[in-house]
Parts: C-alpha cells; sequence; structure tokens
C-alpha cells in the first residue's frame, strides 16, 4: 500500500473497534432475519461495510463507496445494504438499540439522520445491484462537472518611467598633510638616548664582571678596598642589572668573608651524624688492617663494581625503552583489530536485519493466528456470560455465609481474650498488696562503724580501716623516695649526654674537614675523567621495535582510509 491506502486501511480498523458495540447489534440482527444462510466467517466483511456507511460515506463519497461494494460479492451486498437501509429499521429498533450506547438525540443527529439522507441514492445502488443479479445493465446517471470560467479583469495601463534626479557633486576636500605619514622628531630622539643608555649600561657590565672576577682571586687583606670599587661600579650599571649583581656580590662576599659558616644542630642530627662517621672510621680502620696483613686494595673491584653497575642500569634503561615501544607497537594492533572487529560487525549487523525481517513476516503470521483464536475465545466468553447472573447469586449466598462464620468465630476469641485479661488483672493486683504489706514493716535504718575492726569476711587479706591508711601513708612516703632517687638518676644521665654531644661535635667538625679536602680532590679527578666518556649506543631491539611501530602506523592509516 501507499500512503493514502495505509491510512484509510489503519482509520477502518480502529473504527470498527472503537464502535464494535454498535455494528455488533446490526450484524447479528442482519444474520437473524435476512442472513441466515450466510457464513459465519463473513461477519467481518458485513461489519466493515456497515462502519462505512455509517460513519465514513459522507467523507468517501457514493462514487467511492460504489465502488467498493461492486468490488465485492453481488448478491450479499445486495442483500446487506437493502437490510441495513431500511428506513423503518433504522427509525425503530436501531436506533433504539444504538441509544443505550449513546445518548438518543446524539444517535439521531450524527447517524440516523445523515443515513435516512443518503437512503435514496444508496437505494439507486440496491437497484443497481438488483439489476446485475437479473443480467440486466443500467447506465448510471452522472453529475455534471462544474466547469472554471477566467475572471473578466480590467487590464492595468503601463505606468510612464520617472526622469532620474540630478546626482548631487561633493565638494571638494583638502589633501591629507605629508607630516601623517612621517615619524615625530621626539620619537626619533628618544630611540637615540635609548641606544646611548644601553652602550653605557653594557659598558658598566663588562666592567663589573671582570672587578668581580679580580676580587675573587686577591687575598683577604686587599678586598675591602676592591669592594668599595665594586659597589661604585654596580650603582654605574642599568637599572635592571643592578639589583640582580649586587644580591649576587653579597652572598660572593660573606661566603669569602667567613672560613666556617657554624650550623645549628639538634641532639638528635649531632649523635647521628657522630655514628656516621664512626662507622667510616671504623670501615677505614678495617680496611688497613686487611691491608697490612696482606689483602688486596678493593679499589680495582670497586671502579668494576662501578662500571657494572652502569651497564646494568643502561640495560635497565633499554629494556624500560623496548617495554615502551612493545605498548606502543600493542596499542597500534588494537586499533587494526579493532577497525577488524568494526567490519565484522557490520556484516553480522547485517545477517541480523535479514533474520528480523524473516522474525518480524513469521510474527505476524503468528498475531493473525492468535486473532483469530482470539475471537472464538470471545465469542465463547458471550456465551458463558449469559450463565454469569446465577454463579454470582451463588457466590453472593456463599460469601455470606463464611461472613457469618467469621463473626461468630470473632466473638467468641473476642470473650476469651477479655477473660484472661481480668485474670492478669487479678493477680497483679494481689502481688501490689504484697508489696506494699511488706514495706510497711518497721526497718533498722542506723548502723555504727569500728574502723579498728575487719569485715570478717573471713578472708587472709582482710584488715580494717586504720590499718588500711597507715599503709597507705607508707606507700606514698616510699613513691616519694623513688621519685627523689629517680630525679638524680635524669640530672646525671643528661650532663653525661650533654658531654657526649660536644665530643661528638669536636669529632664531627674533624671529619667534615677531612671529608671537604677528599671532596675537592675527587671532584678534580672527576673533571678529568669527564672528557673521557662514552655515548652509549642504541639497542638494536630498539631499532627494530621503532620500524614495526612506523609499518603499523601507515597499515592503520591505509585501513582508515578505506573504511
Amino acid at each position: 500500500f501507499n500512503v493514502t491506502e495505509e491510512k484509510f486501511v489503519l482509520d477502518t480498523l480502529a473504527g470498527c473497534i472503537e464502535y464494535k458495540s454498535l455494528l455488533d447489534v446490526v450484524v447479528d440482527a442482519f444474520f437473524v432475519r435476512d442472513g441466515r444462510y450466510c457464513l459465519i466467517s463473513e461477519r467481518n466483511l458485513y461489519i466493515v461495510i456497515c462502519y462505512l456507511a455509517t460513519f465514513q460515506l459522507e467523507e468517501l463519497g457514493l462514487q467511492h463507496f460504489s465502488r467498493i461494494v461492486k468490488s465485492l460479492d453481488t448478491a450479499k451486498m445486495q442483500k446487506f445494504l437493502r437490510f441495513f437501509f431500511n428506513a423503518l429499521y433504522l427509525n425503530t429498533w436501531i436506533k433504539d438499540e444504538w441509544s443505550q450506547f449513546y445518548d438518543s438525540l446524539y444517535v439521531k443527529e450524527n447517524w440516523i439522520d445523515p443515513l435516512l439522507r443518503w437512503q435514496p441514492k444508496v437505494q439507486q445502488l440496491i437497484e443497481q445491484l438488483t439489476d446485475i443479479l437479473s443480467n440486466r445493465t443500467t447506465t448510471v446517471k452522472s453529475s455534471t462537472v462544474t466547469q472554471p470560467k477566467e475572471f473578466n479583469l480590467t487590464v492595468p495601463k503601463p505606468r510612464a518611467i520617472p526622469i532620474p534626479l540630478p546626482i548631487p557633486l561633493l565638494e571638494k576636500r583638502p589633501p591629507v598633510p605629508p607630516s601623517t605619514y612621517k615619524p615625530p622628531k621626539e620619537k626619533k630622539q628618544l630611540e637615540e638616548i635609548k641606544t646611548k643608555n644601553r652602550r653605557k649600561a653594557e659598558v658598566s657590565q663588562q666592567l663589573f664582571l671582570i672587578a668581580v672576577t679580580k676580587y675573587l682571586f686577591i687575598p683577604f687583606t686587599g678586598r675591602m678596598r676592591q669592594y668599595k670599587c665594586i659597589i661604585t661600579l654596580s650603582q654605574s650599571a642599568s637599572c635592571s642589572y643592578q639589583a640582580l649583581l649586587f644580591t649576587y656580590l653579597l652572598v660572593l662576599v660573606s661566603y669569602l668573608c667567613t672560613d666556617n659558616i657554624p650550623i645549628k644542630l639538634n641532639a638528635a642530627a649531632i649523635l647521628r651524624e657522630g655514628a656516621l662517621y664512626q662507622r667510616k672510621m671504623e670501615q677505614e680502620l678495617k680496611r688497613i688492617e686487611n691491608l697490612l696483613r696482606g689483602a688486596g686494595d678493593p679499589s680495582e673491584f670497586l671502579e668494576w663494581q662501578k662500571q657494572m653497575r652502569g651497564k646494568d642500569l643502561e640495560e635497565q634503561l633499554a629494556e624500560i625503552e623496548c617495554r615502551r615501544l612493545q605498548g606502543k607497537l600493542s596499542h597500534e594492533e588494537a586499533v587494526l583489530a579493532h577497525q577488524n572487529v568494526i567490519q565484522e560487525n557490520k556484516k553480522k549487523a547485517d545477517l541480523m536485519r535479514e533474520e528480523k525481517a524473516e522474525l518480524m513476516h513469521r510474527y505476524a503470521e503468528k498475531r493473525l493466528q492468535e486473532q483469530k483464536e482470539m475471537r472464538d475465545l470471545v465469542e465463547q466468553v458471550v456465551e458463558g456470560h449469559k450463565n454469569a447472573k446465577q454463579a454470582k447469586i451463588k457466590l453472593q449466598k456463599y460469601k455470606q455465609r463464611i461472613v457469618q462464620e467469621v463473626c461468630e468465630e470473632n466473638r467468641e476469641l473476642l470473650r476469651q481474650a477479655l477473660e484472661e485479661e481480668e485474670e492478669k488483672l487479678r493477680k497483679r493486683y494481689e502481688l501490689i498488696q504484697q508489696i506494699r504489706a511488706i514495706e510497711s514493716l518497721p526497718s533498722i535504718r542506723h548502723k555504727f562503724v569500728d574502723l579498728t575492726e575487719t569485715g570478717g569476711h573471713g578472708l587472709i587479706c582482710e584488715m580494717s580501716i586504720v590499718e588500711l591508711r597507715e599503709r597507705l601513708a607508707l606507700l606514698r612516703e616510699a613513691q616519694k623516695a623513688a621519685e627523689e632517687e629517680k630525679r638524680d638518676q635524669i640530672i646525671h644521665e643528661k650532663q653525661a649526654k650533654e658531654q657526649l654531644l660536644l665530643d661528638k661535635l669536636d669529632q664531627i667538625s674533624l671529619f667534615r674537614a677531612q671529608l671537604g679536602r677528599a671532596a675537592a680532590l675527587k671532584q678534580e679527578e672527576k673533571k678529568r675523567k669527564s672528557q673521557s666518556g662514552e655515548r652509549p649506543m642504541k639497542d638494536e631491539r630498539i631499532l627494530n621495535l621503532q620500524k614495526k611501530i612506523v609499518e603499523k602506523t601507515m597499515e592503520r592509516k591505509k585501513q582508515a582510509g578505506l573504511l
């Protein structure tokens, strides 16, 4: 179907379902009276024709309605239309039956009157169908078609072309002065002054750096005199460099004027550094002792160990680089695999669409079968509703009997609960009376206590209150003596610790001086060896992985272009 035909079919189906109760009245009466020998399977055919004649005749028109009727069985349509468009039936029992579902005035104005209005024309259609059955052909009187005519309008006269207005001329403007495109003289003068100042600043900076260099290589006795010259040069330098150079000078002078910078250390730092130096001294003594006994110098072994560690470090770095490149390669392979999966999913989606279309076709056939079964079931239910009233009366009597039985049981249970509650209240009242009688008896409230007597419980560790107080006093005196002894011990330990820290500080200062000289020698040796360093060669695995990554990238881009 095209869109119009599909809409017409859907609207007709919806209307038949909506007005099923009205249409069933007419069709059932037709099967009882004139259609006793018609097939039950043709019921839906009569329902559709009845719906079109009642609700869609105004919209379709007689011509389309006649075409639909003539396309069907002529005898059946002639018999049904003659029954349905009977004016007596429409005004009597059809109107009364439809008024049970809708308002009688609404039924008469919207459905009965239009049907009576169309009844003469439909009667002609019925006569045509009768003639066809009698093998007679009749000509249908066709209505004249209205022919449109053109309006007799007055032809407008052509308009005259207006005379153009003269274009006004603008006054001549004075030319732009040449000074507009020339830079001002003040700007050129400022540039010259700026260039001269920059040159002076560069000369002053060079003199300042030379003075600082000389200052580093003169003895301390002549440094203060040179220091004044440096300050003068820094003041003559440009403002942008003066603060930075002067700060650098003060830090350098303060460092050179003081041989040893004091560092404040706490007790933990002093002990930790002292233990470090003590451990280093023991290791050095042990090494010297081993040398005296004839052992070899481990410096060559340490150098070899350092080289091996360097090689291990290079191998680790190469391994890390290989892992990184392998991860990149696996990423490229994953992208390629993802693109392949997309193509496979597209193929699967096409197959699933075909399967879905086949399933939908099967589902439509199944739905038609279910609808047919549902119609049969509805007919059975309608027949079963006839006996529903008697069953309803029986069910109501059965429910009333059950309600009476439940009410009697509830009354019995309520009576038993009241008796049990009264028994509980009676026992509670008797218990309260007994408690009040016991509370009314007199009792001895005052008791005399002897602090020198024991409790009399029969325990070995029993003692009186007086003895307990004496023992507590002795314990307090012993605790005070222990605290005084502990305090003296802490003072002695603190003095010993302070002396130990002073000894450690002296030892640390000696070790620092020695380590400073050793570090200077080691730095000079490292500078000499830094010239002969070798660059590590790239690993072959890294090069191979880089080539593979480039190939995979090219393949992925080509696959993406195809997609």
